[in-house]
């Protein structure tokens, strides 16, 4: 049954590009120019078709996301696609079209600048409401966002970027502070350890390959360095936010991060069941759970795993949302932290 889903889940984008490379073919090869008919006009007519409709359809199916706004922003790409895939002598008939996919797209980048105006216009009351929350700042930020300006993937992945950028920087002289209601998971682990290394890692690749590929490529080092630059750069925020943010019980739920990686917000009516036996602890986790779990040397497994009554949403890198069934968690206290959860509950 696996098997047949992830089947179905491929047939879509196999689809989409055999819509692609078959356009492409037809009008920037040999071939595909010699079987044109000397009245190109219905055959230009079916590719702006494929391009501004049967592609974004097939690209959402292939996704799953069924939203207009997100069609109409494809369907100005496929006609921006198609000025650079049919030649001008074919499609100058119709190049009021594509002048509009131009249009369109401008648009779409104008309304987008706007809500980032909005963004910085609040940005000195959303700070505010953050540093008077008694709530981690990871969540306390993104309420505060949610609160002045409107929900859009350009404003989450912007609050995500300045987000590491303030844990990278802006807290190296500051201790994290830790209260009752709080439980870390990093310290009894070498997660930072191994965040240290891959920082490590990464600045030694730069600087032996980077000057090696100078020479080859300047384009290329110079993408490969800015690529290296800013993993660091997400590598320090994220040590930093799992050192500031550790999993917090209010009264009505707990609220859990593992640095910039992922976050959830857990209410205790969502829950069904706590599980604690270790004979299931110990098994290969399911893909419909998310892992709090810092890594360490040897193989580690949750103190618990939580299983909700419906799907509960988190927040990943970049703003994204998926939704889980359950949650994996280990903390440094786990005794405390168990006898903490069946007090809430």
């Amino acid at each position: 049954m696996v098997f047949k889903n992830k089947a179905i889940h491929l047939i879509w984008p196999t689809l989409l590009l055999i819509v692609l490379v078959s356009n492409i073919a037809l009008y920037r090869s040999s071939f595909g120019i010699d079987i044109l008919p000397s009245n190109s006009n219905p055959v230009v007519i079916g590719s702006l078709i494929d391009l501004t409709i049967v592609a974004p359809v097939l690209f959402l199916a292939w996704r799953r996301k069924l939203n207009w706004k997100y069609f109409l922003s494809l369907m100005a790409g496929g006609l921006i696609l198609a000025r650079f895939i049919i030649p001008m002598e074919y499609l100058a008939p119709f190049k009021m079209f594509t002048l509009l996919g131009f249009a369109m797209e401008g648009a779409i980048v104008l309304l987008e600048i706007l809500l980032l105006l909005t963004l910085f216009k609040y940005l000195p009351q959303i700070i505010q409401t953050v540093k008077k929350s008694s709530l981690p700042q990871l969540f306390s930020f993104s309420n505060a966002v949610d609160q002045k300006v409107k929900k859009h993937p350009l404003i989450q992945v912007i609050c995500s970027e300045m987000l590491m950028f303030y844990y990278a920087v802006c807290l190296w002289k500051r201790e994290p502070v830790y209260k009752e209601n709080t439980f870390t998971l990093h310290r009894k682990s070498s997660y930072i350890a191994f965040q240290v290394m891959i920082i490590h890692a990464i600045v030694v690749e730069t600087l032996g390959i980077h000057w090696w590929l100078h020479e080859k490529s300047l384009v290329l080092s110079l993408v490969l360095l800015v690529i290296n630059l800013y993993s660091i750069v997400l590598f320090l925020g994220d040590i930093q936010a799992v050192r500031f943010n550790p999993l917090q019980i209010e009264a009505d739920r707990m609220y859990i991060s593992l640095g910039l990686m992922k976050r959830m917000e857990i209410r205790w009516d969502d829950i069904e069941e706590i599980i604690e036996d270790r004979s299931i602890l110990e098994r290969r986790l399911q893909k419909d759970t998310i892992e709090f779990v810092t890594r360490d040397l040897e193989k580690v497994y949750p103190d618990i795993i939580i299983k909700f009554k419906y799907p509960v949403e988190a927040t990943l890198l970049m703003g994204v949302k998926k939704k889980y069934e359950r949650v994996a968690i280990r903390v440094d206290e786990p005794e405390r932290f168990k006898q903490t959860l069946r007090s809430r509950l």
